[in-house]
């Protein structure tokens, strides 16, 4: 598997940190900023949420698939996004609720699947 730089997320206002995760293992493939998070729990907890709404979707017939899931709380937003060009990753973002923009950083990470390379 090639290496992947999430630098360019930590230009997103209120960055605090990021990971790029295997949804099979929950083994954070890439990392970036911290904050006060330990990103490989974080990783591995946030597969299971993954996991989850995957099960429910599917137990409900949904036919469809998750773009995003926002877990907000009261000073940061968490943002998890399954890769469209690969299901079995995924994007976990963490953003400092008072500097962060959520429109545009589901626009951000939309655009930065784009550039990650696979090869």
């Amino acid at each position: 598997m090639a290496n992947f730089s999430l630098a360019a997320l930590e230009k997103m206002d209120g960055f605090v940190a990021a990971a790029l995760v295997d949804s099979e293992s929950g083994l954070a493939m890439a990392k970036a900023g911290s904050g006060t998070f330990n990103l490989d729990l974080a990783a591995a907890g946030n597969t299971e949420v993954i996991k989850a709404k995957r099960k429910v979707a599917g137990a409900l017939q949904l036919d469809d698939d998750i773009e995003d899931l926002l877990i907000t709380l009261h000073k940061a937003y968490h943002l998890i996004r399954p890769l469209e060009s690969n299901k079995a990753l995924f994007i976990y973002v963490v953003l400092d609720r008072a500097k962060a923009n959520l429109a545009m950083a589901r626009h951000e990470l939309k655009a930065f699947e784009k550039t990650l390379d696979f090869s």
